[in-house]
């Protein structure tokens, strides 16, 4: 089912035919290699090419570089302390029907799923990250854990024996406003929360 992790890394990657049409550059992970916390984001955003800054990863070839998304989630760890490991489920932009993003099909995330689990293996963090539905499903079922609801596995820190890691999922950071109170948090308690996790497991 999951490709080998062996040499995996290649700048012209044509696993997933759809994906290379669209992509213009490969979102490969960045940070150091000796991080405590890797972040796993579902997939590149397409972001503005234009932009000074925030670009995006199917501009920049780097995890969580747009304005939205990039900028929350890296603020959070800096803020909390972390120089974090940052990288995605799929590494290339999926573009949806009306060129945004859409969803990583499941055989996309099984695709990359070799990359990522190089990745995991090359920086040894202590905890992975997985934010949003689909880097958490992907992840758990590499581990053959069940997922059903993706809401009651966020805060929940899950032993990862094959990987040899500790799986904290969060929020996407794009729709933590719509579901923090649904979990019965603010904002402020949910970063309380994710800092005293983050301590004890990493």
């Amino acid at each position: 089912m999951f490709p080998d992790s062996r040499n995996v890394r290649s700048p012209n990657c044509s696993r997933c035919p759809q994906l290379v049409s669209c992509r213009n550059r490969i979102s490969w992970g960045t940070g150091p290699l000796d991080a405590d916390v890797m972040v796993i984001g579902e997939a590149p955003g397409y972001g503005n090419p234009n932009a000074e800054r925030w670009q995006g990863g199917n501009w920049t070839g780097m995890a969580y570089t747009t304005r939205h998304s990039g900028r929350k989630v890296r603020s959070l760890f800096s803020d909390l302390g972390y120089d974090a490991y940052f990288t995605n489920a799929v590494k290339c932009f999926p573009e949806g029907d009306d060129g945004s993003n859409r969803e990583p099909h499941h055989d996309e995330l099984e695709n990359c799923f070799a990359h990522l689990k190089a990745e995991m293996q090359q920086v040894d963090p202590a905890v992975v990250v997985p934010t949003g539905k689909h880097a958490t499903k992907i992840l758990f079922e590499f581990e053959s854990i069940a997922v059903d609801s993706f809401l009651d596995r966020v805060l929940s820190p899950v032993e990862c024996d094959r990987l040899g890691v500790t799986a904290l999922p969060l929020l996407h950071p794009s729709y933590d406003n719509i579901w923090l109170s649904r979990l019965g948090y603010d904002r402020t308690e949910y970063v309380s929360a994710i800092d005293d996790l983050l301590a004890l497991h990493s």
